[in-house]
């Protein structure tokens, strides 16, 4: 030990209870100053009703002591007596109702206004962050954070500012309690910490399963999205059983933890039940002896008993309150994740500007996929404006990788990429579309005229299947295009490129669902028509490699060759081996109709 005393530090119980009720205190904090003009008005009406609370017991001692018993014992009562009291229930029911009138209505637009402007800054911070940073993270759970998790996070909002109240409540009863009747103010007053201990109790032993159960709700939901995404190929391999299977395991994390939850919330409730029902009897036991010595009257005792039985619902309203505070923590835990998150850099902004004869410049740039694991290291090359150059190479050689480099969709670890300033559009192997009409898919966000969509269908050989489609550029292709061939999907792809007349066209393998002859015409076409555009193309078929201006030759993570087509396959062993092998395949597997 050193020195001559310690000082004992605090068990790690109580830290952890310190450190929940400062998170508590921040969450409700962070969401008030979301929009805290609602919440503070509900806060005002709860605060009046609060007030009438305590008044209607007063003004219930008042019409007993001075009404209904001397109308008992006497037989007779003054009639402006009477409506002296009437006018005083009337008053105070009326003020008390506008508070409650105020406090909700107040409450649910603070509840939604505040849900919706954090649901709105959780989508920004996902639209704001680059694609590599979702590549990380399942799409699903990223999903739930915008949604469930906001849920959770406001749940605590809606029941607060009357649980706020119940602290004047509480406060105001307890001075009325103990100016009726020192004693039996006592024995209530005494209850008041007891059932507020029980509250917390309670909010410390839910808070795990609570937890727990928004942990699971975002497995669950980021697994059921995987799942549909891959219908098509669940399906396909009859792995419904699988999945269900997999689906069952999370579910049943799931539903242990609310489980739980449900059980201690069950318990509570009925614990908070009982306490105030005793103590309701002892009072009446102990006010009616009370009576009997005249140390108070009939109306004070009912006006005492009231008080009580008025604050019972209120001070649950705590215990509701504290039971969503560990929903809302969850919730607010993986919203924050998100919020807190710095916005990675977008690989666009790091984007040179090419010199006028280059459509794109690579100049030693290195790209790693996973550490030790380099896709390509010191590629140098460039891309003369205004000409076609085909990316060829072995399988795992980088070509897709520098067409998202260039793209701006992934950011090179070191040397320098540059383009030409314009538009650039890129069209990826897996055709993307949206469940939504064939006009919009092509015109995706954009303002096109309907002639502007059908040159853009044309020049991908599209018009004589879109002219066949039900109802034509309307024609719904369903989710992810799923009522198109993987043909049809690539040309509407390709044709959401060409209708916003790119600078720079970057196809990645975007023609391998289309038959040769279809695949040359549109190459052919994209050379024609797009004269003053810059394309960029991965390809591995002879046809269309050789309309290519140029080609650049991958393999093991460099550029071995460059050149002609024809002369990589006079020049390059490797090189001809691959165009020799596409040959052989294409001329003994004859291809489907697309």
């Amino acid at each position: 030990m050193l020195g001559g005393s310690s000082t004992a530090l605090p068990d790690r119980g109580t830290r952890s209870r310190t450190n929940r009720w400062r998170s508590a205190a921040r969450l409700v904090r962070d969401l008030v100053r979301i929009h805290p003009q609602p919440f503070f008005i509900a806060v005002g009406g709860a605060a009046v009703f609060a007030l009438c609370t305590v008044g209607s017991s007063v003004v219930l001692r008042w019409v007993i002591d001075h009404v209904i018993d001397p109308r008992l014992r006497q037989g007779h009562v003054a009639l402006g007596t009477v409506f002296t009291g009437l006018a005083f229930v009337i008053a105070v029911g009326i003020i008390r109702a506008s508070g409650v009138v105020v406090r909700r209505t107040w409450a649910g637009r603070a509840h939604y206004r505040i849900a919706e402007t954090l649901s709105g800054q959780v989508i920004d911070r996902l639209v704001e962050q680059p694609v590599t940073w979702h590549q990380r993270r399942p799409s699903g759970d990223l999903a739930a954070r915008a949604g469930v998790d906001v849920d959770a996070a406001v749940d605590v909002l809606s029941p607060l500012p009357y649980a706020t109240s119940v602290v004047l409540l509480v406060l105001l009863s307890s001075i009325w309690l103990l100016i009726i009747d020192l004693p039996l103010g006592l024995l209530a007053v005494a209850v008041f910490p007891l059932l507020i201990s029980i509250n917390v109790v309670y909010q410390h032993r839910v808070d795990k399963h609570y937890t727990d159960a928004q942990s699971h709700l975002g497995d669950l939901s980021a697994a059921v999205h995987e799942s549909f995404e891959g219908v098509q190929v669940v399906k396909a391999f009859g792995a419904e059983s699988r999945e269900t299977a997999r689906l069952s395991v999370i579910a049943g994390r799931l539903r242990d933890a609310r489980t739980s939850a449900v059980v201690l919330k069950a318990t509570f409730d009925s614990v908070l039940d009982a306490v105030p029902a005793l103590t309701n009897v002892g009072l009446l036991v102990a006010g009616a002896v009370r009576i009997r010595s005249g140390a108070i009257t009939i109306g004070e005792l009912a006006s005492m008993i009231y008080m009580f039985t008025l604050l019972v619902f209120p001070l649950r309203l705590i215990g509701f309150a504290l039971s969503a505070l560990p929903h809302s923590l969850a919730g607010w835990t993986r919203v924050r994740e998100v919020l807190d998150e710095a916005v990675e850099p977008d690989p666009a902004a790091d984007l040179g500007v090419a010199a006028d004869h280059h459509g794109v410049s690579f100049t030693h740039v290195s790209y790693q996929f996973e550490p030790d694991r380099p896709v390509f290291v010191d590629i140098t090359f460039d891309v003369p404006s205004r000409s076609t150059v085909a990316l060829v190479g072995t399988t795992g050689s980088g070509k897709t990788t520098l067409l998202r480099l260039a793209a701006g969709l992934i950011g090179a670890d070191s040397g320098r990429i540059a383009v030409t300033p314009g538009t650039t559009a890129i069209v990826l192997q897996e055709a993307f579309l949206l469940g939504a009409s064939l006009r919009e898919n092509i015109a995706f966000a954009g303002q096109f005229s309907d002639d502007e969509i059908w040159s853009a269908i044309e020049l991908c050989e599209g018009r004589d299947f879109v002219e066949d489609l039900p109802r034509g550029l309307d024609t719904e292709v369903g989710e992810r295009g799923v009522s198109l061939s993987g043909g049809q999907r690539q040309r509407v792809a390709l044709a959401r490129a060409l209708v916003r007349r790119p600078a720079l066209l970057l196809l990645d393998d975007t023609t391998s669902a289309l038959d040769p002859a279809t695949e040359a015409r549109v190459v052919a076409n994209l050379r024609a028509l797009l004269s003053e555009s810059t394309v960029l193309i991965v390809t591995s078929r002879p046809s269309t490699i050789a309309l290519a201006d140029h080609v650049v030759f991958l393999n093991d993570s460099r550029i071995e060759a460059t050149g002609t087509h024809n002369e990589l396959v006079e020049s390059n062993e490797t090189y001809r081996s691959i165009m020799e092998a596409f040959e052989h395949d294409r001329t003994t597997v004859e291809p489907g109709p697309i």
